[in-house]
């Protein structure tokens, strides 16, 4: 008898670029270190040294942090390791806040045993005379050390690779270049304002890039999805810098599931081999194709599906009448005015369950506006239905005040004494020293600890307020300030088991039926990742440990302040009347802390109030581009299953 052979896996057949997908960065990270750590070591037996290319950004953190443990927990030694590192803001002090100097000292070198005299950034303090010399011997020290043995690249939202830039050539070599204006925006999270981000840079170039025996490129989160395609399916191009690397030998993307939702074996992937119709692919198929298509889901035809390459699952399924009317359900059954399930209804396909009613429910919101920013109309819902609604703010929020509105609230706390005759004598003196501070403030020193705490009491303040406006009780108002985030710094701690500890109490007791959490992880200050991971982390003890009441208790995912769902992916709609949305508007307003210029707002210069109004309407215009009824805005929610 004929040995079956295995089918041959042709979903990577559009990629031009080796990828190679993680659940999360954590995953992609441990195995982007453990490559490093071998060749390190490998180095180590042949008695050689070891010649690495490092990056910096947000992207390579974990990835340091990582080769971190394994240098105190495994002895991974760094003793062989000549380090260059790709790019450096110019000009800029090599140990202000922003540089690079700095981050790859805070983030590796300064905990590992590396030789000084090994490490390698290009320096943004040289006169700019010198620039040209400095690059030239900066190559030519890459030369002299064997070359660069394995390089790490992370990817810019506009293609850019160091900060080689859209239009840098093949054969383009260390030098000075203008940074383009997008990734001035998308590196503004690590300044106060757009107007402190150098023009400027130092950047290895694409060819000594190139010239690295072995390249990772990683990228995480939803937000490089598109560039990731660009770069690994498309022709390379110069407008796409990392589309470039299509031209080396050893070269391998490193990617998580969010990176990698746009390539087309997760997008399409009926097109790259045998397709498995599950009912949720059913649906992000007809849906893509109705929205490309711009036809209503009913109003498909049997052409439309064979044209856009889904004949298979007509073949499967039988005729487009019948999938459109299975799709059609499945999109109006998600739409509901009843996020905590309607009471004494029997409706098989409603998101959320009839009973128990009302529901305990917590609202985890990163900052202290997230809530109503993202779900402010749900929020009201919860409330107006006689839930019992709770609202976790997790961490302070407070650098994203400015130092021109705390001189506004000491001004005042200062008049509010006089007015009312009180004994300034002790509060006088902590509102001068922080005046006093304040006035001589340099840029980018770090607040002190009485500033931080006047500007995230601002932040509850404001909290309070939109709480009570919704008809929270103030019982019901939780501030959790969690650790991880309290370094005065866009720099956070990772998640500890303190962050953990105070998240399960807040849990075990309200033992709600129902909780939301922030899941748009393309927050560039990465707040919302480590909040999201606090809150599953301790919602997966508590199941572990065998608390009964968390057997019934679901966790629903928003998004909202800094991107959406895709509507093939949203599990609950909520639409929102025209007053519904100007209520939430207003909501919105009372945190007049971060009105108008907000510092570290990230790459979206809209006000937080316009991007929660556009994405809202947006999502309620794509349903009724499907043939759904048109409402004049829709808050998304996914369940998460832990």
């Amino acid at each position: 008898m004929a040995k079956r052979t295995a089918p041959i896996d042709l979903s990577d057949s559009f990629e031009k670029i080796p990828v190679k997908i993680f659940p999360d960065i954590n995953l992609g990270s441990e195995f982007v270190a453990g490559q490093i750590a071998a060749l390190i070591r490998e180095k180590q037996q042949q008695k050689e040294k070891c010649v690495l290319g490092f990056a910096t950004g947000s992207t390579p953190k974990t990835l340091y942090a990582e080769l971190l443990r394994m240098h105190r927990k495994e002895k991974l030694s760094f003793k062989n390791v000549i380090a260059f590192n790709l790019d450096e803001y110019y000009p800029i002090d090599n140990n202000a806040l922003q540089s690079y100097n700095r981050f790859m000292r805070s983030h590796l070198f300064d905990h590992v045993d590396i030789h000084p005299k090994n490490i390698h950034i290009p320096n943004g303090e040289i006169k700019k005379e010198d620039i040209k010399e400095h690059c030239r011997q900066y190559e030519k020290m890459i030369r002299d050390a064997g070359g660069i043995d394995l390089q790490v690249l992370g990817i810019g939202n506009n293609g850019h690779i160091g900060f080689n830039e859209p239009g840098s050539g093949i054969y383009s070599k260390t030098r000075l270049i203008t940074l383009d204006n997008s990734t001035r925006i998308a590196n503004s999270y690590e300044f106060a304002n757009i107007s402190q981000v150098p023009r400027l840079a130092i950047t290895m170039g694409i060819s000594a890039i190139l010239k690295s025996k072995k390249i990772i490129l990683m990228a995480w989160g939803s937000g490089k999805a598109a560039v990731i395609k660009k770069a690994v399916e498309d022709d390379d191009a110069e407008q796409v810098p990392a589309s470039l690397l299509q031209n080396h030998d050893d070269v391998t993307f490193v990617v998580d599931e969010a990176a990698a939702s746009e390539l087309t074996r997760n997008k399409s992937p009926w097109l790259t081999g045998d397709c498995e119709w599950t009912p949720t692919m059913i649906k992000k198929a007809v849906v893509n194709m109705a929205l490309k298509l711009k036809k209503p889901v009913l109003s498909l035809t049997n052409t439309d599906y064979n044209e856009y390459g889904l004949s298979d699952l007509l073949v499967e399924k039988g005729d487009a009448y019948e999938i459109n009317l299975q799709v059609y359900y499945m999109l109006r059954d998600s739409i509901t005015g009843w996020p905590a399930g309607k009471p004494n209804a029997h409706i098989p396909a409603h998101p959320e369950r009839s009973e128990p009613y009302p529901k305990k429910v917590i609202i985890f919101s990163p900052h202290p506006d997230d809530d109503i920013i993202s779900m402010g109309g749900t929020f009201q819902r919860l409330h107006d239905q006689l839930n019992d609604v709770h609202v976790g703010y997790q961490t302070s929020g407070n650098i994203a005040v400015t130092d021109e509105f705390v001189t506004r609230f000491l001004d005042f706390a200062v008049g509010f004494e006089e007015i009312a005759g009180i004994d300034t004598r002790k509060s006088g003196k902590i509102l001068e020293d922080a005046r006093r501070f304040l006035k001589r403030k340099k840029s980018n020193q770090v607040d002190t600890p009485a500033i931080r705490s006047i500007k995230g009491l601002i932040r509850r303040c404001e909290a309070r307020a939109t709480c009570r406006y919704v008809g929270i009780a103030d019982e019901n108002i939780h501030f959790l300030n969690l650790p991880f985030y309290e370094t005065g710094t866009i720099e956070k701690k990772p998640m500890s088991e303190k962050d953990i500890k105070i998240t399960m109490e807040l849990l075990r007791t309200v033992k709600p039926q129902q909780v939301y959490c922030a899941a748009d992880f393309a927050d560039p200050h990465g707040t919302h990742i480590v909040c999201f991971n606090v809150v599953l982390e301790s919602l997966k003890r508590i199941k572990a440990a065998g608390d009964d009441w968390i057997r019934h208790c679901w966790l629903w995912l928003y998004k909202g302040a800094w991107q959406e769902w895709n509507i093939e992916e949203i599990e609950m709609a909520i639409p929102m009347s025209p007053d519904q949305v100007l209520k939430k508007r207003f909501g919105i307003f009372i945190h007049q802390s971060q009105k108008d210029m907000v510092p570290f707002q990230g790459s979206d210069s809209r006000e937080f109030w316009q991007r929660a109004e556009e994405r809202n309407a947006a999502t309620a215009s794509l349903y009724a581009d499907l043939g759904l009824t048109h409402y004049a805005a829709m808050e998304a929610f996914v369940r998460w299953h832990y």
